[in-house]
Parts: structure tokens; sequence; C-alpha cells
């Protein structure tokens, strides 16, 4: 016997919905989501389609059963990777993003109340979730198709669901997502849509697509982000990981960046050769290798994947920022996982789970398992760039679950290869230690980067903005700026450096540097650097380079850390990338130019479009 939707409480316009449907089944458990998966005869095989007029039945994803859980590949490739302009605002608050009239022509309230009719004539499923943690984020409803239980249960893993018997008399839906497919082909040329409508008495996002990047994970972020700017805190995008080192030091190192920017790889130990080295990269000019010995390296206690609180009440008033995570579970990328052995631990995590995982644009086949390391194809001989996997915390093996204090604040950037042929902006040294103004600045334009995997490709250099997580954000820029100037402000005590992944000028190294640097800053410890230690950069936006650094007595070349000294590059090349560098970070913070910009924010964003040197930005936001 279905459960009466009542018990959710939903708010009038859900209500009507949900009474419309001729059938409303609620869930309050990801057994009962997986269960719908595959529809609800048991099926191995399952095809998610739509009658969509004027196209006839379309399929939008199909879904395998496997050993390891649910397996969905969706049928076209552009359906696989987040699109980074699909977010728009039905409303008509204050906003620096596309508006739904601006972009479609029509008034919202029109297509809420077509996808309401639409949602009406389905078969639905519900459940509740706290998005964020207990206590501090939203009580919110999920009203979903019953045919896309893949959907509602990556939903469900990513948020959380609320068993029935928990389902209080006060919980009070403040936001719903209502999902409705079929509409990004009646109505939006099979574009990816995700429409936040923040009315007064509830925050509505309408998903009108079914890969759950812009809706389930980013959309859900977007509701934090404005919960944030009303009580002045801030949902950071960034991965936290607890390092320990073999003498048990222990320090916390929070890695921010664009999606693609290693956020993820910074919770993973670092991939080895199979002689057990190190392969720090390859000059992708002369082919030389170099290898590094680190015979032991640290333990790793993940804290946060992606989105994590910043909340006022986990704040301890020792002078570093405190973050806990804002999600139940981690979409993971595995698209650097192209064959068994490349990261043992995630293969028999994914691979053996104490419970079924979510996988998205991994080839698998029904009643099989699914291996990471077998990517979709886009096409012929051009796999998926974007396979994920959906990972509970509470399969997480050594998860903390408590508020941490973090001591190194970083930021991954993507960066092309560098040479006197082609210049670039990928001069970037392995990593670079960042004043807080010049770090502050550096989130304000947050560049996608180069090769990015996790979005539709843009061309150029372009900017995923505040604090890297803009996208997501339905309200304005210059908010998030002084909110997030507030924590460089009054958390001087966490450090902060910038970190390449892909490519160190002329050199291929992957990840490699986010890897080599998390092991070098864990064993230094609360040390900090002597002035000997560091130079300041040929290029001011990049801060400090070291002058030499050696991780467990292995010195690492000059050229990783200083790469205008690579012969394949030299100052010229150093030099155009530089201005390359510049001229996005003009570009990007004139945006940020408003009145109610704080006044120090507008300080450090002049010292910038003056050309400022690495000694004025450390005078405006000193250092303890």
């Amino acid at each position: 016997m279905d459960v009466d939707w009542c018990i959710f409480h939903p708010p009038s316009s859900a209500a009507e919905v949900l009474a419309g449907s001729p059938r409303v089944i609620a869930v309050g458990s990801t057994e009962e989501l997986l269960a719908l998966s595959c529809g609800e005869n048991g099926n191995s095989l399952y095809e998610v389609a739509y009658d969509v007029p004027g196209k006839g039945r379309v399929v939008e994803a199909v879904v395998a059963r496997v050993r390891n859980g649910i397996s969905v590949n969706y049928t076209e490739p552009y359906m696989r990777r987040r699109d980074p302009d699909c977010l728009v605002v039905g409303d008509a608050l204050p906003t620096d993003k596309e508006r739904f009239r601006d972009r479609f022509g029509i008034d919202f309230s029109v297509v809420r109340q077509e996808a309401f009719e639409w949602l009406k004539s389905q078969e639905l499923v519900i459940f509740g979730f706290q998005a964020g943690r207990p206590g501090v984020g939203l009580d919110t409803l999920v009203i979903a198709p019953a045919n896309a239980g893949f959907f509602a249960l990556g939903l469900a893993y990513l948020q959380g669901i609320l068993p029935l018997d928990q389902i209080q008399a006060g919980f009070n839906p403040k936001a719903v997502i209502y999902t409705a497919p079929v509409f990004r082909h009646t109505h939006f040329n099979g574009k990816q849509v995700v429409v936040h409508n923040r009315l007064p008495d509830c925050y509505e996002m309408f998903s009108f697509n079914l890969y759950p990047g812009p809706s389930a994970k980013k959309g859900v972020y977007g509701m934090l982000i404005d919960l944030g700017e009303k009580e002045n805190w801030v949902t950071a995008h960034c991965s936290t990981v607890q390092v320990v080192t073999p003498y048990d030091n222990v320090v916390t190192i929070m890695h921010e960046g664009a999606s693609g920017g290693g956020k993820s790889e910074m919770l993973e130990q670092a991939h080895r050769e199979p002689d057990g080295r190190l392969r720090l990269g390859e000059n992708i000019i002369t082919g030389e290798v170099r290898h590094l010995v680190i015979p032991r390296t640290c333990d790793l206690y993940p804290v946060t994947d992606d989105m994590a609180l910043c909340h006022p009440s986990i704040q301890n008033g020792n002078g570093k920022l405190s973050v806990i995570d804002a999600e139940d579970a981690w979409f993971v990328r595995v698209n650097h996982i192209t064959s068994y052995g490349t990261d043992p631990y995630l293969e028999k995590l994914t691979a053996q789970p104490s419970e079924p995982l979510l996988f998205l644009n991994i080839d698998a086949v029904p009643n099989g398992r699914a291996l990471i390391w077998e990517h979709t194809m886009d096409a012929p001989g051009k796999p998926c760039p974007n396979p994920r996997v959906v990972v509970p915390r509470r399969v997480i093996p050594n998860i903390i679950n408590d508020p941490v204090t973090v001591d190194v604040r970083s930021f991954g950037v993507r960066t092309p290869p560098c040479t006197k042929e082609q210049p670039s902006y990928g001069i970037l040294g392995l990593f670079h230690v960042l004043p807080p103004a010049l770090a502050w600045l550096w989130r304000l334009v947050a560049p996608r980067g180069f090769d990015n995997p996790s979005i539709i490709d843009t061309n150029g250099l372009s900017s995923e903005g505040v604090g890297s997580y803009w996208p997501f954000s339905p309200g304005r820029r210059v908010t998030q700026a002084n909110l997030l100037l507030d924590q460089f402000v009054r958390f001087k005590r966490t450090r902060h450096i910038l970190i390449p992944n892909q490519y160190i000028g002329a050199w291929k190294v992957g990840f490699m540097p986010q890897w080599i640097a998390r092991e070098y800053l864990a064993r230094r410890g609360s040390a900090r650097f002597k002035s000997d230690q560091l130079r300041p950069a040929r290029c001011s936006l990049l801060g400090y380079t070291l002058h030499q650094l050696h991780v467990e007595g292995s010195l690492i070349a000059r050229w990783f850390l200083q790469v205008n000294t690579q012969p394949e590059v030299g100052d010229e090349a150093y030099d155009q990338g530089a201005e390359i560098l510049y001229g996005f970070f003009r570009s990007q913070l004139q945006t940020f130019l408003e009145e109610d910009l704080h006044p120090l924010g507008r300080q450090i964003i002049e010292c910038c479009l003056e050309g400022g040197s690495l000694e004025d930005y450390e005078k405006l936001i000193p250092v303890e």
C-alpha cells in the first residue's frame, strides 16, 4: 500500500501536483529507489523514455542493474557532462545570472504551470531530505517521475533521504525539486536547463534534464549558496583531507578550484608506476621522464569532496577556518582511471562496495560488474571524459564526520603546455605560496582551465567565478565576493597556496603537483617558510615560488618550480604567458567593481588592475 504523501507537508503548489498524479510513491530509503531504478518488475535492463510531441518515444538513458549497483548511460554524449550555462533564474529577485524571460522570451510562470500539468500526468516518486546539515540547511522535497528512479537515487545518495518514520510534524519543506525531463525537448531545444525560482516561502528548483550534475548536485548547492547569502556564510567548493605523516604529524588541507581542478584527486593516494616510483612528469618535446621516490606516503583521512559548509556555528575562534561536509555522498570523476591498477584503493572500493553504488557513463552489462576504467564511448575511439561514480560517505574508510580546522587552503588550476613556440598561461610551478589578498583574487576569477573534463568545452581561458562556485549561484557576484573576503580577513592563520595540474611548462604532470605538495606540506607541519626558501615569482599574480624543494631526500629540479628556467620555455614565453594571465584577471575583475563591494575588496582589485607588486598585496591583508 502506497504511503500518503501528505506526511511531507508539501507547499500548496506541490500538493496540487501530487493530488493530480495517478500514483505517488512515497519512499524513505535508497533501497526503495534502487528497486525503482530499473522499473518495478525486477528488470536488469531498463530504458528511461518519454513520449515527446513531434518526436515520438525518446530514450534519455539506459539503466543496467549490476552486481555492485546501478549503471546509467545517457544516449546523447551531450548529456554526459554538465552544461556550464544551464542555470537560469525564474524569479525577479536580485541576480547577475540570466533570467528565464531574457533567454527564452516568456515568463517562467507560464512554463512552471506547464511543468506542473505534465507532472500531474505522470506516476511520481517523492521523498524528503535536509539540504546541508541537520539544523543548518533546508527541509527539501523531491518530486520526480517514477520511471526516473535512478535520478532520484542519485539525489538521495548525494543529499540524503529521510526515513518515512522520521518525517515529523516539524518537517517543513522550504525547498522543492521538480524533475520534468521531457521539457528539454519540448521547450529548450535539447539543452540542459535548470531553473531556480526563489519564492518568498519556498525555493523551487526545476530540473529539466536527468544528468544529476546541474541539479541533484549543483542545484542543491545553489540553494545552500542562497541560504548562506541570507545568513552571511559560505558553502565552499572544495575537497578537504587530513594528512597524517609517517611521523604522526597532522595537517588539514582544503583544496578549491573550478570543475576539473583536482578536488577529488586531492583525496587520492599518488598514482605509482609498476616499480613503485612516482612519475613526476614527461617532457613533451624531448620525451624525457622524471621520477620521484617516496617509499611511504602519508595516510589520508577524507573530510569533504566537493561542498563544505563554513557555517558560523562550527568556527572555533583560533584564527583558522573550520569546515564540515555539506553532502551525504561524493560524485567522483574517474576519467583518469584508464586501466586496472591505476588506483587500487578506489578500484576496490567501487568494484566490491559494502552497498550498491550509482555509476554514470561506465560501460557495464546487466548483471555484470561496473568497473571504473571501462568508460562509455562518446564516439569510436573517444571515451567519455566525464565518467562518474556516486559513493556514499558511509562506505568510505577513515572518513571524518566532524568539523575540521584548515591549516592550508590550496587552489587548483588546469594548465596547458607552455613552450617558446606556443606560449600559454601554463607558467605555474609545482606550487606557489600566496598572500591572502592574492588568494582571494584567484577565487574571484577561478579559471576553468585547460581541457576541462567535467563540463561542455569552452574556448580559451574562461572563468568559473567567485570561489569557483559562481555557476551554481542564483544571486550576485559581489555578495559572494564580500563573503569570501571576510573569510580571508578573519582566518589569517590559514596559509594559502596555488597548484597547477596537467602541465608545468613543457612537462606533462597530471595531478602529481598536488600530490607532491600535499606530502611536502604535511611533513613541514606548522613550520613557516623562511625568507631564503621563497622567491617572488616572476609574475606577481603567482605570489612566491620555492627556491628549492626536497621531499624525503629527493630534490625536485628547479624547472618544475620556476618555469622560465626550462630551456623549452625561457623568459620571453613565460612573460607572454604572464600577460595572458593578467589580461584574464583584468577582464574578470572589472565585473566586481560595484557600489556595495567591500572597500578593502575594491583596493585589492584596483591593486591588480594597476599591476601591483607582491609587496602591495601583502600590505592589504597582513598575515599574523
